[in-house]
């Protein structure tokens, strides 16, 4: 769920991956990976992302998180994670549309 995550807020502030690797400091290429699932950020990278977008990191961490053996507040967690990343899909697939 973290490349979504990551994916859908540049997406959502209408960046695109050159520009925001720019602005990241790393190749086009990498930040495809990290996209696709491929690569898994770094703590530092997060915060320079978290940055470059003006939220908090841990927002990002929110919806980065990994579940192992759930909890009842895991799956809450997760549970809201998953419509705020099904909100961002449907403002980006609206943006399309317009």
């Amino acid at each position: 769920m973290q490349d979504e995550a990551l994916r859908l807020v540049r997406v959502f502030h209408d960046m695109s991956q050159t520009k925001l690797a720019e602005r990241l400091g790393i190749s086009k290429s990498y930040l495809s990976e990290l996209e696709s699932g491929k690569k898994s950020p770094t703590l530092e990278l997060l915060q320079k992302y978290a940055e470059t977008f003006s939220m908090p990191l841990s927002s990002l961490l929110f919806f980065a998180e990994n579940v192992g053996t759930p909890t009842r507040s895991d799956m809450v967690r997760a549970a809201i994670a998953s419509k705020a990343l099904k909100m961002l899909q449907w403002i980006e697939a609206k943006d399309q549309v317009e």
